[in-house]
């Protein structure tokens, strides 16, 4: 097994360990604290989910670093050599309600780009994973919808536009729904992110930018899966970049429209 091909296994294993971990205090009535605001919350299954994450990656791959939500994990990804990307709980706010759709998500990255990821959700009972040659759902190949006009497609708003932002919000859900055939919103940006891998959706848009943490693992999901995905202005996509444009790459011109509307129309 390659070193890339041990990255993305312990990807897996470390983000199946973490969704175990919290779901076992899923729906369970835990107690819930706020951080910078009152609907930015956190509960102690975030931070011993990542504990446990931390572990699995540490026993194969001791001292590099882990860019993380919670507690004291760096933030911001080195640009150079490995590095593990880790939300224990994407979609908190959907767990603290009881809403079964979030998840655990892992990247392992070498100078900033994935070579592996998995994101678990765990009350779906769906582990998705990809590693250098393509995205998988439950161990099965997945690959993006095949559908190309805009007028038939499912496209989600990303992220959460804060109450000082909700301009945007309201252009982001108003450029959906006037290009495309559909809109939903999940609350978890892995989660949305898996969806359009599978082929479930085709498209995601925010101009907001994204946390590694909210972001790394989904994104690799969706290129392996045979999507693309832009920043704001069109360029591929990193960690650092602003805005998050995902489409299943036959209809990425409208998703792409779609969120230049956002720019444009948060103001009116």
């Amino acid at each position: 097994m390659s070193d890339n091909e041990t990255r993305a296994a312990v990807a897996e294993r470390a983000a199946t360990a973490g969704a175990t971990l919290a779901y076992e205090q899923f729906r369970t009535g835990i107690a819930v604290e706020t951080k910078t605001s009152a609907t930015d919350l956190v509960t102690e299954a975030d931070r011993a989910a990542q504990r446990r994450v931390i572990e699995v990656i540490e026993s194969q791959f001791a001292a590099e670093p882990v860019v993380g939500e919670e507690e004291d994990a760096a933030k911001t990804v080195p640009d150079e050599g490995p590095a593990w990307i880790v939300d224990p709980i994407d979609g908190t706010n959907n767990f603290v309600d009881g809403i079964r759709v979030w998840g655990t998500a892992v990247a392992a990255v070498i100078d900033g780009e994935p070579v592996g990821s998995a994101v678990v959700l765990p009350a779906l009972d769906d582990s998705y994973t990809a590693d250098r040659t393509a995205a998988y759902r439950n161990g099965t190949e997945i690959a993006v919808s095949e559908t190309n006009e805009a007028a038939l497609s499912t496209v989600a708003p990303m992220l959460w536009w804060d109450t000082d932002s909700r301009g945007a919000y309201a252009a982001a859900t108003r450029e959906i729904v006037e290009r495309f055939d559909d809109l939903r919103r999940f609350g978890s940006a892995q989660a949305t992110l898996a969806l359009i891998a599978d082929g479930s959706i085709e498209g995601g848009i925010t101009d907001l930018q994204a946390h590694p943490w909210d972001s790394v693992a989904g994104v690799h999901l969706v290129r392996q899966a045979g999507g693309r995905v832009t920043d704001v202005n069109g360029d591929r996509w990193r960690h650092d970049s602003t805005g998050l444009v995902i489409s299943n790459g036959e209809v990425h011109e409208a998703v792409q429209a779609a969120t230049d509307g956002i720019v444009d129309g948060a103001g009116d």
